[in-house]
This record gives structure tokens, sequence and C-alpha cells, in this order.
């Protein structure tokens, strides 16, 4: 078992601090697989929302490897796609999802997000779907910018009357899918996406939130300081009964009393 170096809890939000983001991974992943395991032993089926970037390729390689869980019987979704890629673009989140996890484990049942088709028709049939029974688990991340899957402060609404919504991405955003190396350029990066809602990621049942690197520093500080605002939308899990965020010391900053 990892533990971390610091941890503390603010509002309902339990927050643990990892040295390296490869302990933070495996940790989260750890804490992840045990509640996984505990609910197949309790339920017939587990439905789990996963994000896709690069802040999850720690967390991702220790699940896919994983023992005693029984992957058959869970049903996977992921909480956002691009609109206007091609079907067959290495970019889209759900290509990600298929090589980092997968591919490896073999969920039962995989529900990705269309890569074509009409936005309004894909975020309806995609919502119908997420919305035929509870979610058990998301594990997501958090934006430069305090995003929480594609709902930028722009876009975000903590009481969304949708499940799913067609979005145009802030120009922060698009600069850290080029800054985590998804896109050669600024311009490469598509304008558009579709995204689960704000209340859609917060109605799961337990919330495992992977954040290293110091490019969201900001991000961590404003989601465990600000008053809650879609300023920030991330500040809205220290609302959640059931959420942990991890991190490692370049993206939290300095421990007290290092």
């Amino acid at each position: 078992m990892t533990s971390p170096r610091f941890t503390q809890q603010i509002e309902n939000l339990n927050v643990e601090v990892f040295t390296q983001r490869q302990e933070m991974g495996r940790a989260a992943a750890e804490d992840a697989a045990r509640h996984l395991r505990q609910l197949l032993a309790e339920q017939g089926r587990v439905r789990i929302i996963f994000a896709a970037a690069p802040s999850q390729n720690e967390f991702l390689a220790h699940l896919a490897v994983a023992d005693d869980i029984d992957w058959a019987r869970v049903d996977a979704f992921h909480m956002d796609e691009y609109v206007g890629l091609p079907d067959n673009s290495t970019a889209l989140f759900s290509y990600y999802l298929t090589q980092n996890l997968f591919d490896k484990v073999k969920p039962g049942a995989v529900y990705r997000i269309p890569a074509s088709g009409e936005p309004q028709q894909l975020c309806e049939a995609y919502s119908t779907l997420l919305q035929q029974a509870p979610v058990d688990m998301v594990c997501l991340g958090i934006g430069e910018n305090g995003h929480l899957a594609f709902n930028d402060p722009p876009v975000a609404d903590f009481n969304d009357p949708q499940a799913m919504k067609i979005v145009e991405l802030d120009d922060i955003c698009r600069q850290q899918q080029v800054n985590d190396g998804c896109f050669p350029s600024f311009d490469a990066v598509p304008t558009h996406a579709l995204t689960l809602t704000i209340p859609t990621l917060m109605a799961a049942g337990r919330l495992f939130c992977m954040v290293p690197g110091k490019n969201k520093h900001w991000a961590i500080r404003e989601t465990l300081t600000a008053a809650p605002s879609v300023a920030c939308p991330a500040t809205v899990l220290r609302s959640h009964p059931s959420c942990t965020l991890y991190t490692d010391l370049e993206g939290y900053g300095e421990l007290p009393n290092a």
C-alpha cells in the first residue's frame, strides 16, 4: 500500500499528496481497485466514468494490472469527446482510453462517445445510456482552468439541467491540450466538444480525482481555497460526500511545516 506524504480535508473533500506522480497514480489505483472489488461483491454490475488525459496515465497503468477484478461486470463510459475529429484520430479520448485501459482489461460493456454524427443527437443518445442506472464511480482530473470534463468556467453550471451538452472550449483549455502534447498547435485543437455536465459527474457514488504536475498548481490551490464558484468549477468537489483528490508535490506546492 502506497502512503501519502501529507493529507488534509477541505470540507467533504479528502486530499492526499504524494512525493512523485508515479506514487500518486499507484495509490489512487489501489484505492479505486479496492472500491471496485467491494462494489462487485455487493452488486451485479458496476458503472464507471473515466477521464482521458495524460494526468491519468499513471493511475490507469496501475489500475489496468490490478488483480481480482471481474471487469466483465463493469460498464465503462467516458466523460467528454471532441467535435470534428475524424473517426480514426489518435487524439480522440475514446482512442486514449481504448489504448490505456479498455483493450487491457476488457470491460463487459464499453460505451464510447461517437466521434461523428449530429452533436445534439449524440448527446441525447449518450445521456439515455447514462441514465439507465446510477453511476457508481467517476475517475477524473481537473483542468488547468479548474474545469471538470469540458465544463470550462464560461460554460460550467453546478445546476445544469442537461446530462450532457455541446460546449465551446475556452482558450486556456485549448492551450492545455497543446501543453499536454495532444495537439501540435493551438489552431489544431478543436473548438467544440461534447461533455457530461457537472451534476452528472457529481451524482456518482464515489469520485477519484487525479491531478498531478506543476501546470495544475493554480487549479489545485483554487479548488481547495476559493469560494465555490464556476470561476473554478472543481470547487464543487468539496461538496461531494465521497471524493478524494490525489496530487503530487509539484501540483500541491509546499507542504505545511515542510
